[in-house]
Order: structure tokens, then C-alpha cells, then sequence
């Protein structure tokens, strides 16, 4: 039997007047948890205001929610099998699984964000998406060469890699001579997920053990293992070890076509799972949330 499967963006994905008219009501509500008017950021910037780390993260997390909302309550209810999101993304598709409230989760994630960004000196760190070449051979250049390793698996032909500065630009040559096509710098305030977000992480799982984590009710994909999980434990410390943990999304969404699915639906704003997805399996199809609600 055909499966459908949810996925919920990651930070990149933000845009000025996100989740208007069907988001604001959950927007108010996270600026009362958060003590800070996230609608009015959400709705009419500053863009550089809602690109801050701590800002984006719980806005496109509210904006996710509310759009999950949209496909699953009153006339609706489209039936979900198994669930992933994109770093970030992997929050919203736990709060739509029923293991992390909203509340609990916009305040952790706002955290999370606040963490993240203050882990590495501006400036010290750098992210690059390295286009086409060989996963294995990337891989083994990474793991020669200190102070860079592997963020995102994102898509065949496009690897993601984050860390130090000098050794991002020192490692472009021997990847390009390894068979890599391009390799293109990222604007990004600090180099996710790489070990240089160690402090963020021990900062996190605090956060993390203060708050109520329950099974998951729908199966979500983790980020770190690619891995199905619905334990509470299990997904505590996925969410831990993503800090710094390489996002292994192709392989997430190879588990999920392995087990039946069929159906890919990107829930919150933007488009970019979408052409990953394609990048990944041009069979399956592939469809944002707002065009099924």
C-alpha cells in the first residue's frame, strides 16, 4: 500500500510575510511564550532581523505547525505515515507527531538557535555546498583534512560541509580535483553542524532534559541515523546529536521510500525538500502542503 510521508523545512527556507492569514494565531502564541512579537517579525521584518538564527528558527517552526494544521483538521484530514525534517525542520515534524508540544518546542528551538549562534566567534566559521562528485570520495577527503567534516547529505551531487574557515577554503582544491564541480560558499551566521557546535549542544541538552518528550505517535525519520524512531529517549538524544551531527537527509528520504512511501509532502514555507526530493527519486511525487490544502 502506497505511503505518504510529511517534511518539514529547515532555517533558509524564511520569508517576510510567511504564514500570513493562516499562520498568525499560533504566531501570536509563540510570542507569548517567546516575550517578543514574532508575528510582527514574521509579517514585516526586517528581513536581517528575521534572518538571526534565534529568530528564524521558532518562526518557521510556528509557520510549519500551523501549516501541518491546515492539511490534518476539519475537512482535510490527509493521513501522514512517517515524518522527517530538515535539521530544524526535524522539531516540527515532532510537535506534529505529538512527542514535543508547541510551546515546549518554540521556546527550545529559539534556544537552540541562541546557542548555535554564539558557539563560534562570527567570522571563525564557514559553511560550502560542494556540487556533484563522489559521496565516498568527498568523505574521504573530509576526513583528512582537519576542522571541516560533512553537515548535510542532502541530495546526490550536493554535500554541504562546515567548520573552520581556512580549512573550508583550504579543502576547495582537492575536492575540486577529486571530481567536485562547484564549490559554493554559504551566507551563514556559524557553521552548523560540525563539531565546532560542541559548547551549543551541552547547552541544549540541558534545555532538553528540562522539558516533557513523549513517544512519538507517527513515526519520524531522524536527521542524525536516518533511522525510524517513536521512543522518547531514543528521540531526546537524536536531537542532541543533530547539534553537530552531519544531516544525513538523503538517506533519510532513501529509509522512507524503502518502507513504501510513495508520496513526499513539504509542510511549511518554502520549496527546497521539494527539489532535493526530485534530485533524489524523480518517481515519487512530490508536493508542497498549499497545494493539497
Amino acid at each position: 500500500m502506497a505511503k505518504t510521508a510529511f517534511v518539514f523545512p529547515g532555517q533558509g527556507s524564511q520569508t517576510i510575510g510567511m504564514g500570513k492569514g493562516y499562520a498568525d494565531g499560533l504566531l501570536e502564541k509563540a510570542s507569548e511564550v517567546l516575550g517578543f512579537d514574532l508575528l510582527k517579525l514574521c509579517m514585516e521584518g526586517p528581513e536581517e532581523e528575521l534572518k538571526r538564527t534565534e529568530i528564524t528558527q521558532p518562526a518557521i517552526l510556528t509557520v510549519s505547525v500551523a501549516a501541518y494544521r491546515q492539511l490534518t483538521v476539519g475537512s482535510r484530514q490527509l493521513t501522514v505515515d512517517v515524518m522527517a525534517g530538515h535539521s530544524l525542520g526535524e522539531y516540527s515534524a515532532l510537535v506534529a507527531a505529538g512527542s514535543i508540544s508547541f510551546e515546549d518546542a518554540v521556546k527550545t528551538v529559539h534556544l537552540r538557535g541562541k546557542y548555535m549562534q554564539e558557539a563560534v566567534p562570527v567570522g571563525k566559521g564557514a559553511m560550502a555546498a560542494v556540487i556533484g562528485g563522489d559521496r565516498e570520495k568527498i568523505i574521504e577527503i573530509l576526513s583528512d583534512e582537519a576542522g571541516v567534516e560533512a553537515a548535510n547529505f542532502n541530495s546526490p551531487g550536493q554535500i554541504v560541509i562546515s567548520g573552520i574557515k581556512e580549512a573550508v577554503d583550504n579543502i576547495a582544491e582537492p575536492l575540486k580535483a577529486a571530481g567536485a564541480k562547484k564549490i559554493i560558499p554559504l551566507p551563514v551566521s556559524a557553521p552548523f553542524h560540525c563539531f565546532l557546535m560542541k559548547p551549543a549542544q551541552e547547552k541544549l541538552a540541558l534545555e532538553l532534559g528540562r522539558i516533557k518528550i513523549d513517544n512519538a505517535k507517527i513515526p519520524v525519520v531522524a536527521n542524525v541515523n536516518a533511522e525510524i524512531e517513536t521512543d522518547a529517549g531514543a528521540i531526546k538524544q537524536n536531537l542532541i546529536d543533530q547539534v553537530s551531527g552531519s544531516v544525513k537527509w538523503e538517506d533519510s528520504i532513501l529509509k522512507m521510500i524503502s518502507l513504501g512511501v510513495t508520496s513526499f509532502v513539504e509542510v511549511g514555507p518554502g520549496k527546497v525538500l521539494c527539489g532535493l526530493i526530485k534530485k533524489i527519486n524523480k518517481d515519487v511525487e512530490v508536493k508542497s502542503w498549499e497545494e493539497l490544502s
